[in-house]
């Protein structure tokens, strides 16, 4: 069980926990219309921080991202002084979509000498999802007793590339967000830190239930029509004592089709009598923060006895026929749902509870030896220790062993590199007949991949797209830039809806990909999974060493 020890937000409304709840129960909001910053040809709104605001948490030698995490884990670990977090017992965890353009496991390495913590950092880069996701890999891995402490930071800032990105998709608003309303015209973006400090022991009352991941396998960009990936999380984390749920936070981008999704899932999980609320009309979404910032607002409400408003909702504008919170209201449950969505078809969702928790950890399993294994270079191809019969170009092996998927050629190099080293997994599978398996529509195989340039290569591609001489934000290009879409190409070519998952780590470092495999393997729904490390800088830099790998009880 992961008990909640500590909290802070630091955002443009507030530099504590309890500064934004009150300035969210009050109806206040941090997003501001822009015209012209950046150099960017198209207004929008956002939460930002103000100049004043960037100045208090600067600290020398570190970037503007940095800075902000740094000032929000000083907050939360200032209030437990007699936990010492430098200790081997403690693990830190980053969420993160960009930080600051470069490698984020080096971003992710200075924020932990900088606090003082003598692991080594895991950077959860999984998308819009990567808050919720990081909260439930802590509460894994105090699960099966590998750490005593986890601190979890989810942090973003805006720039150029990120708006000009979520612009080029068609999905900003110029105006405040409207979540769920039929008047709905996009999503805003917003600026934020927040961390929570989660203990295996239980020395708090509030604690996370349960918590699933799961994949659409339906498009790297749009969620499924039906819910599907949201349905299958929200299934997999309901509550013993549904009575207790107070309101479910979702994500509530204000999009067109992701709002109409969620709706569908919450429907169709039986959900659609519980409220629901959004808070994307008071921060924008803050992306990596996301998650972890949500869910800390939802727990300050849930400890007020409150059921916060949806800011920006007047009238349903979606099918699924949810309830949607107009105005703030008391409640005595004591329990809610965090779900959230994002690009390569994930999909999350946690229960929090207050005092009595229940884990969805119903045996704990170990890893079994790998059963097949792939690894490639641009000079080396090999299945299970043996050459390919062709050359080791990325090209040539889709050709030899693949050539009936043509979307291939759309991808980025690195999802190229793990969509061709995962076929020829799942070929060396057939043709050995080996004891796993994965049914398609079901949840029992996972994607689990590890790096440590996260999306470096899209990354520098897109830049081109929005250099001031040649500004053509190229939407195509912009969804290669999160890591994590390799596992999405990887689900959607197989029909997996199990958990995808993507880490950055400063280095290869096995022992800890082996505890992050080990606590996926937790999820009682995962039977077998592709895992290993992904790692690709241009045509002639990369490293694909992926595994077939099954759980034993």
């Amino acid at each position: 069980m992961a008990y909640i020890l500590a909290t802070n937000i630091t955002s443009p409304l507030g530099a504590t926990t309890d500064e934004n709840y009150r300035a969210v129960k009050d109806g206040r909001s941090a997003l501001r219309r822009y015209e012209g910053l950046w150099g960017l040809p198209e207004p929008f709104t956002a939460s930002l921080f103000t100049e004043e605001q960037q100045q208090t948490m600067a600290i020398d030698g570190l970037t503007r991202f940095e800075s902000l995490a740094v000032n929000s884990i000083r907050e939360t670990l200032q209030q437990l002084p007699s936990i010492d977090f430098t200790a081997k017992n403690v693990i830190f965890i980053l969420s993160t979509t960009k930080a600051n353009l470069e490698p984020l496991s080096q971003s992710a390495q200075r924020i932990a000498t900088h606090i003082g913590f003598t692991r080594e950092p895991v950077t959860v880069c999984n998308a819009c999802i990567s808050g919720v996701a990081a909260i439930i890999l802590a509460q894994r891995l105090l699960d099966i007793r590998q750490y005593d402490y986890a601190v979890v930071c989810g942090a973003d800032v805006q720039n150029r590339f990120t708006i000009s990105g979520f612009q080029s998709l068609k999905a900003v608003s110029e105006n405040d967000c409207r979540p769920f309303d039929i008047e709905r015209m996009g999503l805003n973006l917003g600026e934020a830190a927040a961390t929570m400090v989660l203990s295996s022991q239980a020395e708090g009352t509030y604690c996370i239930e349960n918590g699933a991941i799961r994949n659409d396998a339906y498009h790297i960009s749009s969620p499924s029509r039906n819910g599907e990936g949201a349905w299958l999380a929200l299934s997999s984390i309901l509550p013993s004592l549904q009575d207790d749920l107070a309101f479910i936070n979702a994500h509530g981008t204000a999009t067109m089709f992701n709002d109409q999704m969620e709706s569908v899932a919450i429907e169709r999980a039986g959900l659609n009598s519980i409220p629901v609320n959004g808070l994307k009309g008071y921060y924008g979404h803050t992306l990596g923060a996301a998650g972890v910032l949500e869910t800390i607002v939802s727990l300050a409400a849930l400890r007020d006895h409150t059921i916060l408003a949806t800011r920006g909702f007047e009238e349903r504008g979606v099918s699924g026929k949810i309830n949607v919170t107009t105005n703030i209201s008391t409640t005595d449950k004591t329990a809610f749902i965090k779900m959230i969505s994002g690009f390569g078809g994930g999909n999350a969702a946690i229960t929090l509870c207050r005092e009595s928790c229940l884990s969805n950890i119903s045996a704990k399993k170990d890893l079994q030896s790998p059963v097949h294994r792939v690894v490639l270079t641009p000079t080396t191809a090999t299945i299970d220790g043996k050459p390919v019969p062709c050359a080791p170009s990325l090209t040539s092996l889709y050709k030899h062993f693949v050539d009936d998927y043509p979307k291939y050629y759309k991808m980025d190099g690195l999802s190229r590199l793990g969509f061709i080293a995962s076929e020829l997994l799942l070929q060396a599978e057939k043709v050995g007949a080996a004891p796993v398996s994965a049914q398609t529509n079901d949840s029992s195989r996972a994607i689990v991949l590890f790096n440590s340039s996260s999306s470096v290569a899209a990354d520098k591609k897109f830049i081109e797209t929005i250099a001031d001489d040649n500004f053509f934000p190229s939407p195509s290009v912009f969804v290669y830039t999160l890591p994590n879409i390799v596992t999405g190409e990887i689900a959607m070519r197989n029909g997996y809806h199990g958990e995808t998952s993507f880490y950055v780590l400063p280095q290869r470092n096995e022992e800890l990909m082996r505890q992050i495999i080990l606590a996926t393997l937790q999820d009682s729904a995962v039977t077998s999974m592709i895992t290993g490390w992904v790692d690709y800088y241009d045509e002639n830099n990369y490293e694909a060493d992926l595994m077939l790998m099954s759980s034993k009880a």
